[in-house]
């Protein structure tokens, strides 16, 4: 029994360790982000984390209108700049222009949060190849645009690159071909980076943030009546993110379960498979 003992009492003080909130939100104060995607959903609540600890908040997306209004609410809520510059990623030279306003804007960039995706159906694969192709480039290849425009600034800073990316690039589910696809595609892409980035000694981290189902009103409309899966708070979300950006982090989970369905996808595919069918109308 003191064997035993010890040894949780070992466990535990790991854990501890291991789990400990080193978190400095004093750090993101003054700190130059580029958020894509901010006009609405996770983004909106990526821009307003970082307004409430003090940075520095350029913002990107289509609508002007919507960007005005969350610019606005950034200043309101203690950010040191709120601007706005409005982007179609869809469009190949406007992932540059945006990094080029941002960077000429707050001197540099410390963070470049990339968040933004294209329209897509909720629904089975209808040989819509088009619409993957349209959606690849926007989910995707203006990910790769941004990040490569934004590394000589964020290699001056020693900054990081933060993607927001989903459990669609890890485990495949009914109804999402398209989407899944470009989110598989970024995961790849970004964890290749990640490793050549350390074997050049790079100074900039690159922080891969995987969510699960998220309470965003486009989420919503999409899945609406079609899935048992519980969605979690996108403002959490969007807190978490920022947190394992600020950490450096390699890669980050929100909610729990997405960490474990990564850990045992693998272990016993017919019931994994099976587990998924049944999750969705």
């Amino acid at each position: 029994m003191k064997v035993l003992a010890k040894m949780l009492l070992v466990g535990a003080t790991l854990a501890a360790f291991f789990w400990r909130d080193s978190f400095d939100a004093g750090s993101l104060r003054g700190a130059r982000v580029l958020v894509t995607g901010a006009s609405t959903g996770i983004g909106e609540q990526l821009a307003y984390c970082y307004a409430r600890l003090g940075a520095q908040v350029v913002i990107t997306a289509r609508r002007e209108n919507v960007l005005q209004q969350v610019a606005r609410r950034c200043a309101q809520l203690g950010a040191q700049k709120a601007l706005y510059v409005t982007g179609d990623m869809a469009t190949t030279s406007d992932p540059s222009r945006v990094v080029k306003f941002a960077v000429d804007e707050l001197g540099g960039l410390d963070y470049l949060v990339l968040n933004h995706i294209g329209r897509y159906s909720f629904s089975p694969w209808s040989g819509d190849v088009h619409h993957v192709r349209g959606l690849m480039e926007v989910n995707f290849l203006s990910y790769v645009q941004l990040a490569s425009a934004a590394l000589p600034s964020l290699e001056k800073s020693k900054g990081s690159i933060v993607v927001v990316s989903s459990l669609l690039g890890k485990v495949s589910t009914p109804f999402t071909a398209p989407y899944t696809a470009t989110k598989f595609a970024v995961n790849g892409f970004f964890c290749t980076l990640q490793h050549e980035l350390a074997m050049r000694s790079s100074d900039v981290s690159l922080t891969i943030s995987i969510l699960g189902l998220v309470d965003t009103e486009s989420a919503m409309e999409k899945v609406s009546g079609r899935t048992r899966v519980v969605p979690y708070p996108a403002g959490e979300a969007a807190l978490h993110v920022v947190r394992a950006g600020s950490l450096r982090q390699k890669e980050s989970f929100y909610p729990w379960y997405t960490h474990l369905v990564c850990l045992v996808r693998d272990w016993c595919p017919f019931f994994r498979d099976v587990i998924i069918r049944n999750s969705y109308y």
